[in-house]
């Protein structure tokens, strides 16, 4: 069942994002009254097609889903008819190309503001950002943040979640510099802290850059009580209930449900015998937690949440109005664009792991994870992805748009097209890169299912 939800949330997305793409350039293309040939989902094999509208364009689903394109009038590309050819891509002007060529990653942003609007209409539930006693030496300790604090803002920024707080701390991290930090003490006490991140070592910028800089989310202590079971997770399969509460594992009582969790995340496939009471009766399960990949460990997972009602003052949900959460969209669509871009030039510069960079089956596997989660991170995933297809397609790399709009720059500045031969190397040089690149992203893939 999993892998079926896996498989249609990622072809899904993948519709979804490619098509929006293609539709940008189709959209441009129309309003520039350029006649277009073909709109394609997908290369290869065609599975199905169908011809519509007054120029009787091809409209096709083909067989290899990673990409797609919209196939234009070109004098280029085959001949054509006289009364055409001021409808002919190659005969438009510099200005039209350009149009035409970055509408495709334009719409991509555009459907990630359009997301984010959605979600920030409809509320982000998180975690207040309280936090627990920081790593002794690390970068927090050393900045005097203690067990309780809550962060109110960094650089002036307001933090009203840990998602905040984490993709803060992210940009600032790639930046290694200084950050300000304005905390509320449990006293009720604002004072103002100062965060060195200039020593951190940011080569393997993950899931788990955060517990770096010292800072985790602070937790009241809870009994290590069950709340939820995950339906076919190894709770489940083990017969615990909702309302079962932890009374020793392999002969030992938990430290609260923390010292529940560490036991459990410290024990992938290996056996537990749980001890539980039921309503007032002793009942006993046997847990064999789940190995499952965490950035670069793999730790233990059996698919169960705490009852954690005491906890509910540190839950919030960040939400704006109409207006105001599209300024926010726009905003976050764009600082996720500007960190991608200082993610891949510090991939080139070396201070970045190529590690970092995912293919398609861990995408597969993200968005398998985010729609089993619930719409919102669905719907987050989706816009990161397009963020992400969006800066990808603008790079200055022959067969990317970025490679077309790199050639309409030369042709502005030196007042001519650029050569078929010029362009014909390029397509090869640009080939050979996205093909090493896939090739690397493939390696990552199956590097994180070895590992894990």
């Amino acid at each position: 069942m999993n892998g079926l939800i896996t498989l249609a949330s990622f072809v899904f997305a993948l519709g979804l994002l490619i098509a929006f793409h293609e539709l940008g350039h189709y959209m441009v293309a129309r309003l520039c009254n350029v006649k277009v040939l073909r709109f394609s989902l997908g290369f290869g094999k065609q599975l199905y097609a169908r011809r519509a509208g007054k120029d009787q364009t091809e409209w096709a689903i083909a067989a290899f889903p990673l990409g797609g394109y919209v196939k234009m009038l070109d004098e280029r590309e085959g001949e054509v008819a006289a009364h055409e050819l001021p409808r002919a891509f190659n005969r438009q002007s510099v200005a039209k190309r350009f149009a035409i060529v970055i509408a495709g990653p334009v719409a991509n942003f555009l459907l990630a503001i359009l997301l984010y609007w959605v979600i920030f209409v409809a509320g982000v539930p998180g975690m207040k950002p309280y936090i627990a006693a920081p790593v002794p030496g690390s970068p927090a300790a050393l900045a005097g943040l203690v067990n309780g604090d809550l962060i109110r803002t960094l650089d002036g920024e307001a933090i009203a979640s840990w998602q905040d707080l984490r993709w803060t701390l992210l940009d600032r991290g790639v930046k290694r510099g200084i950050v300000a930090v304005d905390v509320e003490s449990p006293q009720g006490t604002v004072a103002s802290r100062t965060l060195d991140l200039s020593k951190l070592q940011i080569a393997e910028i993950d899931a788990s850059f955060v517990d770096g800089v010292g800072l985790s989310p602070y937790r009241p202590m809870l009994k290590a009580k069950i709340g939820m079971v995950v339906p076919g997770g190894v709770a489940d399969k083990a017969g615990l209930k909702a309302g079962d509460e932890i009374v020793a594992v392999d002969g030992k009582a938990p430290a609260g449900w923390e010292g529940f969790v560490e036991i459990v995340r410290t024990s992938p496939g290996k056996r537990l015998d749980v001890s539980l009471s039921r309503n007032g009766a002793p009942v006993s399960a046997t847990l064999t937690p789940q190995a499952t990949g965490d950035g670069a460990r793999t730790v233990g997972k059996i698919g169960a949440q705490v009852d954690d009602k005491d906890a509910d003052r540190l839950r919030i949900t960040v939400k704006y109005p109409p207006v105001a959460a599209l300024v926010k969209a726009a905003q976050k669509t764009w600082e996720t664009s500007i960190f991608s871009l200082k993610m891949l030039g510090k991939m080139l510069t070396g201070e970045v792991s190529w590690r970092n960079l995912s293919g398609p089956i861990t995408i597969a596997d993200y968005a398998g994870q985010s729609a089993q989660l619930g719409w919102l991170p669905y719907l987050t995933f989706l816009a990161l992805i397009s963020i992400s297809l969006g800066v990808l397609n603008l790079l200055p790399v022959p067969l990317l748009d970025g490679g077309h709009l790199m050639y309409y720059v030369v042709e502005i500045i030196k007042g001519s097209p650029v050569s078929e031969q010029a362009m014909e190397v390029g397509s090869r040089i640009g080939f050979a890169l996205l093909l090493g690149l896939m090739a690397f992203a493939f390696y990552n893939d199956i590097n994180r299912l070895l590992t894990s």
